[in-house]
């Protein structure tokens, strides 16, 4: 049996990226509660790697007020429903204009959650061929960067990398080259 049941569920909040629901559920040991969960679609992320070292992503982030240093990544544009690979191709194009040969997937994360239903797909991009980025109206002011892997490193000892995702996605491609991947 799980822990909770729902009982009732009603939106909150909603806009394009985003809802916000307030669920009435039952815990285990009979009381009644809410739970209040986001929901929002799925999202890839690539670690660019081309043998010597990665390419980054910078952009600003307003939350933090802040510009951020990322592995290229994204969730799907409203009203579509590509695959995590597909999802994973656009990205690095659309970010970086690089192309890849091949796209092993690293593994799977929740986003947040006790509070998301939001999953992401971690990809390793190898193969990869220079072109045109196309970015979104969003991501005009991104640039792209390689860094050296002791540069990655140093960056995310630093705090410089401080999306919990690309730190974890460093983590899983440090397994898989370790002979650890998932199945």
């Amino acid at each position: 049996m799980d822990a909770m049941e729902q009982l009732s569920s009603r939106t909150i909040y909603t806009n394009p990226w985003m809802r916000l629901r307030e669920d009435t559920i039952r815990r285990s040991d009979g009381s009644v509660g809410i739970y209040a969960v986001v929901d929002k679609a799925d999202w890839a992320m690539v670690v660019p790697f081309d043998g010597e070292g990665f390419h980054l992503v910078e952009q600003y982030r307003y939350p933090l007020g802040t510009r951020c240093w990322e592995f290229p990544a994204g969730t799907p544009p409203q009203g579509t429903a590509p695959t995590p690979i597909e999802l994973a191709h656009n990205e690095l194009r659309e970010e970086t204009g690089l192309r890849a040969d091949r796209m092993t997937l690293l593994g799977t994360m929740a986003s947040a959650p006790a509070s998301s239903s939001q999953r992401g797909h971690c990809f390793l991009a190898t193969g990869l061929t220079p072109g045109e980025p196309q970015r979104e109206p969003e991501e005009q002011d991104m640039r792209m960067a390689w860094f050296s892997r002791p540069q990655l490193e140093a960056m995310i000892l630093r705090g410089e990398i401080i999306d919990p995702h690309a730190v974890a996605a460093y983590g899983l491609l440090l397994m898989h080259e370790r002979g650890l991947s998932s199945p």
